[in-house]
């Protein structure tokens, strides 16, 4: 099994900054993409950022220039930036992993951290 713990969570004054981080920990061979999702109170979950083993990344039109994701790979983390931060950053963030498995007949798995909350004051 694998397990992803979200961290850096908090409450922010509009402008302000927030890293956040996802370590993933168990049963991993490698990991393909990352990725971070955020859902806010009564709306749909939605990508934030996304980025692959080799660093591409791609992000969220309403935060591009704001957030950065990043990863380090010998740690099995993903982190996200968050600057200028805004009210309608609010939301629960989530990130997720598609992990290879040792088998390379086993297809890989996505898995999902259990959330992190970010709360803007405005």
């Amino acid at each position: 099994q694998v397990q992803l713990v979200e961290s850096g969570g908090g409450l922010v004054q509009a402008g302000g900054s927030l890293r956040l981080s996802c370590a993933a920990s168990g049963s991993i061979f490698s990991i393909n993409a990352m990725g971070w999702y955020r859902q806010a109170p009564g709306k749909q979950r939605e990508l934030v950022a996304a980025i692959t083993s080799g660093g591409s990344t791609n992000y969220a039109d309403s935060v591009k220039g704001r957030f950065a994701t990043s990863r380090d790979n010998a740690k099995n983390t993903v982190y996200l930036q968050m600057n200028s931060l805004k009210p309608e950053d609010t939301a629960v963030y989530y990130c997720n992993a598609e992990v290879e498995r040792a088998s390379p007949r086993d297809p890989p798995v996505l898995y999902w951290g259990k959330g992190t909350l970010v709360t803007v004051s405005s």
